[in-house]
């Protein structure tokens, strides 16, 4: 929680992955899983969910650029894969928790983190499908 030191309330809670270190390849694939999303997160018709190429494109040029070279080449060669497993976990994230009664995700409607959960594995198909795509995209931005 940030608290406010004058009056010791809280402001508002933190979610403390944002303020640790972490690996640069969960921070591109959660980003990517959400941002090259063409459609809503629960989306419950999964004939509309499709993994955007174009969006990813942006993406990754926009994240290589602002890492300015800091990246090594392993972790360049990871990006593809940091998007697909973050995706999936979340995927598991969200069924798990549909499974157990939805007590962790905050849903609006029945059967909403199911949705999410198909979305996700959704999306993780469509990444496998555009697999080459997605490393050339990266080799093309990394400045080989």
């Amino acid at each position: 929680m940030l608290i406010d030191r004058a009056s010791g309330e809280g402001i508002c809670v933190i979610d403390l992955d944002t303020v640790m270190p972490g690996l640069s390849i969960n921070d591109f694939g959660d980003s990517i899983r959400f941002g090259a999303n063409d459609n809503e997160e629960d989306e419950p018709d999964q004939s509309k969910v499709h993994f955007n190429l174009d969006l990813y494109e942006v993406y990754t040029r926009a994240f290589l650029e602002g890492a300015g070279g800091a990246l090594t080449d392993a972790e360049l060669d990871y990006l593809p894969w940091g998007a697909k497993l973050m995706t999936f976990e979340c995927g598991i994230r969200f069924l798990t928790d549909y499974l157990e009664g939805d007590h962790y995700f905050h849903i609006q409607r029945p059967r909403q983190n199911l949705d999410r959960a198909r979305t996700q594995f959704k999306l993780v198909q469509d990444m496998e499908a555009n697999w080459d795509a997605m490393r050339e995209i990266v080799d093309k931005y990394r400045g080989r």
